[in-house]
């Protein structure tokens, strides 16, 4: 309950809010997050941005596994955690809804003011004329492709990858650009790629407007998202988390809510 209360009088002292999310604020829409709650893999490191530029066999298994990963990650819809957060906006308290999540979850809950700091996976981009085109219609072309591949079941693993292993991924088949011919890429920040600067720039404008920043179910592990805390923390500005196990920011924070993000978050649903 001292949580609960805690959590509860942080939000309603500070009137503008810088908030950062993570894989925490989904799990309970059924996207699987990346790390324990000490802060380590639960799984081999996910693909890099080298690897999938730099190897088309690479590019066959991710893709594959894409395709049966998205049957599922397609269709996940906005839980508790999301739509108190879309409140708090809705109440004109958050400056700022900053994710590093990239399942447009938040936008589905209505929240509007949002920065998708590794961009998103319902979007595919070419790499060579960056044409964008809807991911569920580059689904539609995969699975024309590779019908064999289409009716495979494997377990969830984050942002709309599968636990899925095959001797066969050397026959799956991605088509190139429509346009140009060129490699199409989730319109996400793999591993190993940087941010664009202009999300960062905005962000963190936005951060600078902010009295204080909530942090709702990220480890902080990765420093794009950290880099954010540090600032707040340089400038004096209240920090607070909702995360289940450790941070990279523990020791920056003026409170820390162990719980799920739904359940800490639940008060903001029945203002």
């Amino acid at each position: 309950m001292t949580q609960f209360i805690g959590l509860h009088d942080f939000v309603d002292r500070h009137r503008r809010l810088f908030v950062l999310t993570g894989a925490g604020c989904s799990t309970n829409s059924g996207i699987p997050d990346y790390r324990d709650a000490d802060g380590n893999w639960k799984r081999a490191q996910p693909m890099t941005y080298q690897a999938f530029m730099n190897s088309h066999a690479a590019r066959q298994r991710y893709w594959a596994r894409s395709m049966v990963g998205w049957q599922r990650f397609g269709h996940a819809r906005p839980n508790g955690a999301h739509r108190a957060l879309a409140c708090l906006e809705g109440m004109d308290r958050s400056e700022l809804l900053l994710t590093q999540n990239v399942d447009r979850l938040h936008q589905a809950a209505g929240s509007t003011r949002v920065i998708d700091l590794h961009g998103r996976l319902d979007q595919v981009r070419c790499m060579g004329c960056e044409r964008r085109m809807p991911r569920g219609a580059f689904q539609g072309e995969l699975e024309r492709l590779n019908p064999a591949w289409a009716d495979l079941e494997a377990a969830d693993a984050p942002d709309g990858d599968a636990d899925l292993e095959s001797p066969a991924f050397a026959s799956f088949f991605i088509p190139p650009c429509r346009h140009c011919g060129g490699l199409l890429k989730p319109d996400v920040v793999f591993f190993g790629e940087n941010v664009q600067r202009e999300r960062v720039d905005a962000a963190t404008r936005h951060l600078a407007q902010a009295d204080a920043m909530l942090i709702v179910g990220s480890s902080l592990m990765v420093y794009s998202g950290f880099r954010f805390v540090q600032a707040a923390a340089r400038a004096g500005k209240s920090i607070a988390a909702v995360n289940l196990g450790r941070t990279r920011a523990d020791a920056l924070l003026s409170f820390k809510a162990e719980q799920s993000c739904e359940a800490a978050l639940a008060f903001l649903i029945r203002k």
